[in-house]
């Protein structure tokens, strides 16, 4: 099968789940900037999620951009992807309304966690069709490092919210520039 299907359809998929993301931030009752200050964990919460879902959509163009074909096991490695990226808009208000409290925290993390785990599948399936996009992966050290670190956080949440909130923007920073293992390609 040809590309461009999974592609529109992931394209969709990530547009609809930062679309409701958005829809979750709720407007202000009052016109001061008082009335802000309740609903900062709200929006910091959406800010990390919303980076986190550009920087799989980033990646994600990148990886279907170098295969040509896609095999009926990359189509659902891709569904498993958007199923765990789809879990995001629920986890990022659960943590944001809850103030970053460690259950919910934790919960986001292993959302994290599972959206690593899916794309490092994804990328697999679609590397094992492809010589080009198997090179370009080569052992993904950043790949599998966030995972760790992702695990570390989950575990962290628990103990110290803040310590496995941190691990979670620390990530996001180390994925925010986009891979250039395929911008060289």
């Amino acid at each position: 099968m040809g590309k461009g299907r999974l592609e529109a359809f992931s394209d969709g998929v990530i547009a609809i789940i930062i679309t409701i993301m958005v829809l979750e931030l709720k407007v202000p009752h009052g016109t001061n900037l008082a009335a802000l200050e309740p609903l900062w964990p709200v929006f910091f919460s959406y800010v990390l999620s919303f980076i986190y879902v550009g920087i799989y959509w980033n990646n994600h163009h990148h990886l279907i951009h170098t295969v040509s074909h896609v095999s009926g096991g990359a189509l659902w490695g891709n569904l498993h992807l958007l199923f765990w990226l789809s879990l995001l808009p629920f986890v990022t208000g659960w943590v944001g309304e809850n103030h970053f409290a460690a259950l919910p925290l934790a919960c986001y993390g292993l959302v994290l966690f599972m959206c690593s785990v899916a794309y490092f599948i994804l990328a697999s399936c679609l590397a094992s069709n492809n010589a080009e996009l198997k090179q370009a992966l080569g052992k993904d050290r950043k790949g599998k490092l966030s995972t760790l670190l992702y695990a570390l956080g989950v575990a962290l949440s628990f103990i110290q919210p803040w310590a496995g909130f941190a691990i979670y923007v620390g990530v996001a920073m180390l994925w925010f520039i986009p891979d250039r293992r395929f911008e060289r390609r």
